[in-house]
């Protein structure tokens, strides 16, 4: 498979860019280049390749949930702009 010009306008016209006929010329080779690679790849045997979904593994950096005490009301509420009968008030978001 290979990419031809034409592609490259189709492709260019999709995405509503103006190519000039240089930059048309550039991107198909460079286009068809990774594709040329793209099926070097498909030539390596990968049958004893364990498939992997990251090629890092993964290990959560947040540390483990733990009860603990939380603030009292009243210096929860020294913070608010406004307070009525123990809660936050706010401004109505709703009619």
């Amino acid at each position: 498979m290979s990419i031809t010009v034409k592609d490259v306008e189709h492709v260019a016209a999709l995405a509503r860019l103006e190519l000039s006929d240089r930059e048309k010329e550039q991107f198909t080779e460079q286009l068809n280049a990774i594709l040329k690679y793209a099926g070097q790849l498909e030539q390596l045997n990968t049958d004893d390749v364990e498939p992997t979904s990251h090629a890092m593994p993964l290990v959560n950096v947040m540390r483990e949930d733990e009860v603990s005490p939380s603030l009292p009301i009243e210096k929860v509420l020294l913070n608010a702009p406004d307070e009525e009968d123990g809660q936050i008030k706010v401004p109505a978001v709703l009619e």
